[in-house]
């Protein structure tokens, strides 16, 4: 979702700096960003706050920062959805598509709510519903079953490093999309976003629209 439906990472860092600042901790844009990127939010507060926290006391933080970050991107969102992807979902709307996000549920709501991209996924499926989130695998196998297809069938869009290991280990082929960084190592395509000329070229190779994947990864 993040930074495929949303180029929300400059809204988070934002929503980071203003929190951390409000607890004393001053820290600059740069300094936030390669701590939050990619990984799941109590591992993001541990990495600000300190391992020593409850459990109690992590969800609190996050949840306080992720109501300051809705605050923050409500008024603004149309200026934030990724070049391209309401008219890619609505063009491959009857391919099965689902939702896998580290993001916490509460956002995930706001963002599929707000945008009205939520009609377009058949699964949605959140970090607090798996035991292990991104890098590892279980995520999108999970997604994939729910789905009910083989995650070899499956293509998966992410914004990350942590996202795209998470995909292939799962078996499935990955498009980076450039949002935050073009640093996308494991992609089978990277694009700047869903108006980029190299994707539907791509699609055509793979994609059989009534179904999914023309073939799985490796055949």
């Amino acid at each position: 979702m993040d930074g495929v439906l949303v180029h929300s990472t400059p809204v988070h860092n934002e929503a980071w700096r203003q929190y951390l600042a409000r607890h004393g901790l001053h820290l600059d844009l740069a300094a936030i960003e390669p701590v939050m990127l990619g990984k799941h939010n109590s591992d993001i507060v541990r990495a600000f706050f300190g391992d020593d926290l409850t459990e109690t006391e992590v969800a609190r933080h996050g949840a306080e920062k992720e109501r300051l970050y809705r605050e923050l991107m409500r008024p603004r969102l149309g200026d934030y959805i990724v070049a391209g992807v309401a008219g890619f979902l609505e063009r491959y709307r009857h391919v099965p598509m689902g939702l896998a996000s580290n993001a916490e549920p509460a956002n995930v709501d706001f963002i599929l709510g707000e945008t009205g991209f939520g009609r377009y996924f058949r699964a949605v499926l959140t970090a607090e519903e798996v035991k292990r989130p991104k890098p590892d695998p279980e995520i999108y196998l999970e997604l994939a079953r729910r789905l009910a297809t083989n995650p070899r069938f499956c293509l998966v869009f992410e914004d990350s490093a942590t996202g795209i290991e998470a995909a292939r280990r799962a078996g499935c082929r990955v498009v980076g999309v450039a949002t935050t960084t073009t640093s996308l190592p494991g992609a089978d395509l990277v694009i700047r976003d869903f108006e980029d000329p190299a994707l539907e070229p791509w699609l055509d190779g793979v994609l059989d629209v009534s179904a999914g994947l023309r073939a799985p990864l490796g055949d």
